[in-house]
C-alpha cells in the first residue's frame, strides 16, 4: 500500500507546472482583477497560492481584490542612488507554493535583478515546478508588436516572445466592449485625468481598440485550437483535420476594407492562418492612373497585416488564373470575394473572376461580400 502511495507522489512531482495567461486588448480591461478573483477561487479549493507580484497601477478596485492573499515581499535593488523594488524570485522558490500570481509578464526588470525580463522569472518558476498565473496585453506579443505600433502610432518597447504563449496551458481572453473601456478611461479608472483626452485620441481610439480586440480574440482562438490538436496527437485520438486556410481577394475598389474585416473574423473563428491576396497585372502603373484606388489597396494591405494576415502580391495578366492557381497550390479552404454591382452585359463583355473561380475550384467555401459601385469620372 505504501508503495502505491509513493508512486502517486512521484507522478504528481513529475507533472510539469502549468501556466495560465490572462490576455487583453488594452490596459484597463480587467486582467489583473480577473486573475486575482481566480486566485481567491483556487484558495477556497485548498490550493496553496501566493502573490509574487501584482501591479495595481493605483486602481482602488484592483488593490482591494488582493484582500487576504499571501504576498511575497519584493526585493529591494539599489539602482543609480535610488532603491527600486522587483519580484523576489528566490523568495518564491524558497517558499515554493503550488501556484504564484505574477502580473505584467512583459515587464523589463531593473539592472541587478536575477533575470532581465519578467517572463524569464516566470520560466524559472515553472522549471521549479510552481504553477503560474500571469497577465499581458496583446500589443506586447513579439510578432504583433510592429503591427500594433503602426496602428496605434506608438512605440511598444516591452515584448514577450510568442513561445511563451505556446508554452501556456491555458489562455484566458479578458474582454470588454470598446465603449465600456473608453468609459472606464473617462472615469479615471485607467489613467490619471490629465492623460485621458490624449489617450482617447491615440491608443484608445475606437478603430485601434477594435483591431486590438480582434487580435486578442483571434490569438486566444488559435491557442485553443493548437492545444486541442496537440491533445489529440498525444492521446492517439482521431487525426486532427487538415488546417483551414482563408484567402481574401483584395482589389483597388471602394469597400475592400470590409473584405479584410470579414476575412479576419472568419480566420479568428477557425483559429487558422489567412492570406490577403492581390493580383498585379503587368500593365499596372502603381497608382499613377488611379491614385485613390492605389491608396485604398495600400490601406487594405496595412489593415490586413495589422489583423494578422500574410499579405501576398501575385503578378499575372489574368486575375482569375492567378487566384485559382494560388488557391489550389496553398489548399485554401475559404475564400472571401468582393462583388460590386455590375450589369449582365458588362459581365458578358469582361467576364467575372468570381464566376470563373466558382466554376474551376471545388471543395472551397466562398463568401461574397457586397461592395460599393465604382463611379466613372
Amino acid at each position: 500500500m505504501a508503495e502505491i502511495k509513493l508512486e502517486e507522489v512521484r507522478e504528481r512531482v513529475a507533472e510539469p507546472a502549468r501556466l495560465r495567461i490572462y490576455i487583453g486588448a488594452a490596459p484597463g480591461v480587467g486582467k489583473t482583477f480577473h486573475m486575482l478573483n481566480d486566485a481567491h477561487l483556487l484558495r477556497t479549493q485548498g490550493v496553496d497560492i501566493v502573490i509574487g507580484l501584482v501591479e495595481t497601477h493605483g486602481r482602488a478596485e484592483t488593490a482591494a481584490q488582493v484582500r487576504d492573499l499571501e504576498v511575497i515581499p519584493q526585493r529591494v535593488i539599489p539602482y543609480r542612488s535610488v532603491e527600486l523594488k522587483e519580484m523576489d524570485v528566490d523568495a518564491i522558490l524558497e517558499r515554493h507554493p503550488h501556484t504564484v500570481v505574477v502580473d505584467e509578464l512583459a515587464h523589463t526588470n531593473v539592472p541587478g535583478s536575477k533575470n532581465r525580463k519578467r517572463y524569464e522569472d516566470v520560466l524559472e518558476l515553472l522549471d521549479a515546478g510552481i504553477n503560474v498565473l500571469t497577465a499581458v496585453n496583446i500589443q506586447h506579443l513579439e510578432t504583433l508588436n510592429d503591427a500594433v505600433a503602426r496602428s496605434a502610432n506608438t512605440t511598444i518597447r516591452e515584448t514577450v516572445p510568442d513561445s511563451i504563449l505556446k508554452r501556456a496551458d491555458e489562455v484566458v481572453n479578458v474582454d470588454v466592449t470598446v465603449d465600456e473601456l473608453r468609459g472606464r478611461l473617462r472615469q479615471g479608472k485607467i489613467y490619471a485625468s490629465e492623460k485621458v483626452e490624449q489617450s482617447l485620441a491615440n491608443f484608445f481610439r475606437k478603430g485601434n481598440l477594435n483591431m486590438l480586440r480582434e487580435l486578442a480574440l483571434r490569438t486566444t482562438a488559435e491557442q485553443v485550437g493548437s492545444r486541442a490538436a496537440e491533445y489529440r496527437r498525444n492521446q492517439g485520438l482521431e487525426q486532427a483535420p487538415i488546417p483551414e486556410k482563408v484567402m481574401v481577394c483584395l482589389s483597388t475598389r471602394p469597400g475592400t476594407e470590409k473584405l479584410v474585416r470579414v476575412g479576419a473574423r472568419v480566420a479568428g473563428r477557425l483559429a487558422t492562418n489567412w492570406y490577403a491576396v492581390y493580383v498585379e497585372r503587368p500593365d499596372e502603373d502603381k497608382g499613377h492612373a488611379d491614385p485613390e484606388g492605389y491608396q485604398r489597396l495600400q490601406d487594405s494591405q496595412k489593415m490586413a497585416r495589422d489583423l494578422g494576415a500574410q499579405v501576398i502580391t501575385l503578378k499575372d495578366k489574368n486575375v482569375a488564373d492567378a487566384l485559382i492557381r494560388y488557391a489550389q497550390q496553398e489548399s485554401i479552404s475559404h475564400v472571401v470575394f468582393g462583388q460590386s454591382v455590375r450589369s449582365r452585359w458588362d459581365i458578358l463583355l469582361r467576364g467575372s473572376v468570381l464566376n470563373r473561380f466558382l466554376a474551376e475550384v471545388r471543395d472551397v467555401t466562398v463568401q461574397v461580400v457586397p461592395m460599393q459601385k465604382m463611379t466613372r469620372k
